[in-house]
């Protein structure tokens, strides 16, 4: 696609990224049949061929309406259109780009203004939004209907014989792993991370936590506050760098949202002087749980397993955008879901956004109900006894509107591999 940029724009980085990504969009329209807004709205202006139109219009100099903005808006940034793409257009970053460019040039006003400042002011923030949910959930049953059901469930870690309720593995091994916390899973589904360290602690690995690591980025990156955004990575570099240099293997992430993030670290940091060979490390050390496990179980029998993952049931699993689109890891999961014996349903459309991403539920509450209420009869039309996901975003959003329990997979395999003793 010949871009020729604006002159207004000619010394602009963000400018030039944008035409490099653009000129290997060959118009083929592949991307329009797996992308969820298009397939509920049918208009183009909201399918990745149509945007990558409006930000070239951008690009070239035209101004931008408040439609313009909707029809980005409206994008979930699954990158669903990635996996789909023949020439490999890196459509994500572009729209990143595109957002900025746009934002820049039309800046929000009013409640759109204000309930995005809300939500950058707390989301993002552990100490904040935990009092909040704990609040939430003590009120619970004195909420409306709606405003009850968007508040999650409070969540205990299993406890195990011996140990505190939510307590880690304290065993120091040889093998040294970070994790990332995050913001907002702390409070909401502390469950997970406790299950990844008794995991990878009975297969040799200690999982610690940088404890003023925080919020990777994403909620501020994706809303247009690209500088904040960066700060927010350049912090969790300082923090995570000691470690780095002292052997750590890997940062891992158990939310495939932050993931993606951290993995772009490399990309968002290419230009600051200060951060950008850090960031490169940061990058290549960042590996989904999931990466972790097929690596420590490659030779691992694991057939013992299998009579009580067949106990627990029919297990619908759904494969967040996160992971098999943004990070390339599609069926990886699921392999090793069936290597230790879980009984998995068929999911139709399993490629098909479930309308979380990120804070979209927040602000396009309606298309991502409508995404929602598919994706929730696409994984219960199997009748499964149990949800399972990878991302907490994915799994609040589809335990509100299901009305049963989902849980991070990691929590399944905690469940085989720390009774392995039991009768």
């Amino acid at each position: 696609m010949q871009t020729t940029i604006a002159p207004a724009l000619a010394d602009d980085s963000r400018a030039a990224a944008a035409e490099k990504i653009l000129r290997k969009c060959v118009h083929c329209g592949f991307c329009l049949a797996t992308c969820p807004t298009y397939n509920l709205l049918g208009n183009e202006l909201d399918s990745p061929r149509g945007r990558i139109y409006l930000i070239k219009q951008v690009v070239e100099g035209h101004a931008p309406s408040a439609s313009t903005r909707t029809h980005l808006d409206r994008c979930l940034t699954c990158r669903s259109c990635e996996t789909t793409c023949p020439s490999g257009v890196q459509y994500g970053h572009l729209l990143d780009l595109g957002r900025d460019l746009v934002e820049e040039q039309l800046p929000r006003s009013g409640r759109d203004y204000w309930m995005r400042k809300a939500v950058l002011n707390v989301l993002p923030y552990a100490r904040r939004i935990g009092p909040l949910v704990r609040l939430g959930q003590a009120l619970r049953p004195l909420l409306p209907g709606r405003l009850a059901g968007s508040v999650p469930p409070r969540q205990l870690p299993r406890q195990l014989p011996g140990q505190l309720p939510g307590a880690r593995p304290q065993q120091e091994m040889h093998r040294q792993m970070l994790v990332l916390d995050g913001c907002v899973q702390p409070s909401m589904t502390p469950a997970t991370n406790v299950s990844a360290a008794r995991v990878l602690a009975a297969f040799g690995i200690s999982l610690k936590t940088a404890e003023r690591s925080g919020c990777c980025g994403a909620v501020h990156y994706h809303l247009n506050e690209q500088a904040q955004a960066k700060d927010f990575m350049r912090r969790n570099i300082d923090t995570w760098w000691p470690s780095i240099e002292s052997g750590c293997e890997a940062i891992i992430t158990t939310a495939s949202g932050c993931g993606v993030m951290v993995k772009d670290y490399a990309q968002v940091l290419a230009d600051d002087p200060d951060y950008a060979d850090k960031a490169r490390r940061v990058s290549s050390l960042c590996k989904d749980i999931v990466e972790v496990l097929v690596e420590v179980l490659q030779q691992e029998d694991l057939s013992r397993y299998r009579a009580r993952a067949s106990a627990m049931g029919r297990i619908a699993f759904h494969a967040p955008c996160t992971l098999q689109h943004g990070q390339k890891l599609p069926l990886v999961t699921e392999t090793l879901l069936g290597r230790f014996g879980f009984m998995l349903t068929q999911v139709a459309d399993a490629y098909s956004c479930c309308g979380s991403a990120g804070t979209y539920s927040i602000f396009q509450p309606e298309l991502s109900q409508q995404l929602r209420t598919r994706k929730i009869e696409n994984l219960t039309a199997g009748q499964p006894d149990i949800i399972a996901t990878a991302n907490i975003g994915c799994q609040l959003h589809i335990q509100t509107g299901s009305g049963r329990a989902v849980v991070h997979w990691i929590e399944l395999v905690d469940s085989l591999v720390n009774d392995d003793a039991s009768p």
